[in-house]
């Protein structure tokens, strides 16, 4: 066999060896662009439900007005925070991070306010919305790790070697996580919430 036939055969090797790597970044990055979806589906479950619930404390007379704006406004912050899945940034997911950090905690705020008020409490609505809660906290809880896995298997993916060498030329950069924020390893339970007053 001459030479020729010999760097063909290696150059095709080659190309063949960079197409299929190429294609597991892309499929790795495909599955982070679905776990982001999925992440930011369970958070909009959670606020579109949550608003629901603000519409019944608002015509409760003498409700504390003030825990139920710090709702609505944490709310709008949380929700008008939109990242797209090509842009998960250190910087964009904290900010992400910490808009539903704070629409979480004016969330179990008001919920523990409305334990006071026996009249609200009565309501279906409210009692549909606090059997659900749990479920929607976990829901988050689970999306959440999913993406982090799937996040990280993608960066060791395009940093792993040879990948490494060639991925960020191609379009591949690395994704950021989410961190653990303090006491997230459970769901709020509604007797937890009710001690935080």
């Amino acid at each position: 066999m001459g030479k020729n036939k010999i760097w063909i055969i290696v150059l095709g090797a080659l190309v063949l060896w960079v197409f299929m790597s190429y294609n597991g970044m892309l499929t790795a990055g495909k599955k982070v662009d679905q776990s982001w979806a999925d992440v930011e589906a369970a958070y909009q479950a959670r606020a579109d439900k949550s608003k629901g619930l603000a519409a019944i404390v608002k015509g409760a007379a003498d409700f504390e007005q003030e825990t139920l704006t710090a709702v609505i406004e944490a709310r709008s912050k949380a929700t008008g925070i939109n990242i797209s899945a090509d842009n998960l940034t250190p910087e964009n997911i904290a900010k992400f991070q910490e808009a539903q950090g704070q629409f979480s905690s004016a969330l179990s705020r008001l919920m523990v306010v409305i334990e006071r008020y026996p009249d609200l409490k009565a309501v279906q609505a409210y009692r549909d919305f606090q059997h659900e809660y749990t479920e929607m906290e976990n829901a988050i809880k689970t999306a959440r790790i999913d993406y982090n896995e799937s996040a990280t298997n993608y960066n060791i993916k395009i940093k792993r070697l040879p990948n490494g060498f060639y991925s960020s030329m191609l379009g591949f950069e690395e994704k950021a996580v989410f961190s653990a924020n303090e006491g997230s390893e459970d769901a709020p339970e509604m007797e937890d919430l009710l001690k935080r007053d």
